[in-house]
């Protein structure tokens, strides 16, 4: 994903306290939130579906992931709709910033904070604290994304 010749552009998006890096390559578009309509049969990291131009696109639950409190949703918030291969998918965030340029040799691993938290690629330094860079390919597993396909497929 990332190594110290090849510097990686992010997208800086607020969540919870936190900032996080998301792949500028993988970001699709930048939408205002509008109301998650639940998908039932989904896996428990999704939060529903939004409707993008006739487009059924499920809405991760990033603050879950990161194992942050649930918060309700706030027309003041983000949908960072995302495209990892052939898998379009929505990240709901408090606010979103601006394009920063990471090199490479910034770059800690997150397996040496937290192995556990699925989907962090690493972590930065930043002028307002640390950056938390997610990788979106891995951010679902294959099981959810198969969980996920089921569900659309079943919503009407």
């Amino acid at each position: 994903m990332l190594s110290p010749d090849n510097p990686l552009h992010l997208l800086r998006v607020h969540l919870g306290g936190a900032i996080l890096g998301l792949p500028s390559t993988s970001v699709r578009e930048i939408v205002r939130a509008v109301a998650i309509t639940p998908l039932p049969g989904a896996p428990a990291i999704v939060e529903g579906v939004v409707n993008v131009r006739g487009e059924l696109v499920p809405v991760i639950d990033v603050r879950q992931r990161l194992a942050l409190p649930p918060k309700p949703l706030d027309p003041g918030e983000f949908l960072v709709l995302m495209q990892v291969d052939d898998r379009a998918f929505a990240l709901r965030v408090d606010d979103v910033d601006d394009l920063v340029e990471l090199q490479g040799g910034l770059l800690e691993s997150s397996a040496s904070v937290s192995p556990a938290l699925r989907g962090l690629a690493g972590l930065a330094p930043s002028a307002d604290g640390v950056l938390v860079i997610h990788d979106p390919a891995t951010f679902v597993s294959q099981a959810e994304s198969e969980a996920i396909d089921a569900a659309l497929s079943a919503h009407p």
